[in-house]
């Protein structure tokens, strides 16, 4: 049994992570922790601080905010255990210290947890190779409370198309922009509107004809449900840097 601690675990996603670990025989939610913690009703020990927790904890699964990093590094390394960072909007300083930490400690880190979201990103690692010339643009649409702009999975998927044609760059919308469109942009633009979980498209364009790679979630759950699965992945795992490639490898 893996004994996990959800980090933001009054949030929608700590609350989706711990239905899903309901699921899931292999693991089993243990402990908690959030700054908000009005947690008398809570189906497992849920503290304001790291510090309080008193349960054996093999991993520990963040969802939370940026501004938690350092909490969750500090815990993870005086207790020797892993950590899953699903939260977006790390700056490079943030970024850099998880690299550094890596090797402290097996750490797991991606802008997206859905496994479908992670087949996407190899398959527009494929189109970008096989459409050379086409004019790339990504969309990316969220909720009205998400709070960084572009996602991290939209950049995740301008990074996938960076890596097979490292010429391009990344223009974010095109406001004040006056002139016709770079060759190698890679437009990059965010929607933010009620309640949409997330949705993403990757457009390949030529002169005449359009192809377009589309995910789109219905439900948070499967942020979830792919968090758990890297939970089970890194458990065990040597010191380093790991993402949800290193999950869909190791099938």
């Amino acid at each position: 049994m893996i004994n996990i601690l959800i980090s933001g675990a009054n949030g929608k996603m700590g609350k989706k992570v711990f239905e899903s670990a309901q699921k899931n025989a292999l693991v089993k939610a243990v402990a908690g922790v959030d700054l908000i913690c009005d947690c008398k009703n809570a189906d497992f020990p849920i503290y304001d601080s790291f510090d309080k927790v008193k349960e054996k904890v093999d991993v520990v699964v963040d969802f939370s905010a940026p501004t938690n990093l350092n909490n969750i590094l500090a815990f993870c390394t005086k207790n020797n255990i892993p950590a899953i960072l699903c939260a977006t909007g790390y700056s490079d300083e943030q970024i850099a210290l998880i690299v550094e930490k890596s090797k402290q400690i097996p750490l797991f880190r991606s802008g997206n947890m859905s496994l479908g979201v992670n087949s996407l990103i190899d398959l527009v690692k494929r189109a970008t190779s096989s459409l050379a010339g086409f004019d790339i643009e990504i969309i990316e649409k969220h909720h009205n409370q998400k709070v960084d702009a572009p996602s991290g999975t939209a950049l995740m998927l301008a990074d996938a198309v960076k890596q097979t044609a490292p010429e391009k760059f990344y223009t974010y919308g095109r406001n004040g922009i006056v002139g016709k469109r770079d060759v190698n942009e890679i437009g990059i633009h965010a929607i933010r509107g009620g309640g949409i979980v997330g949705e993403h498209q990757v457009i390949f364009a030529s002169n005449f004809e359009t192809i377009t790679l589309t995910h789109q979630a219905t439900d948070r759950s499967v942020f979830a449900d792919g968090a758990i699965k890297a939970c089970e992945f890194i458990v065990g795992k040597p010191v380093g840097l790991y993402n949800m490639a290193d999950v869909i490898n190791s099938k």
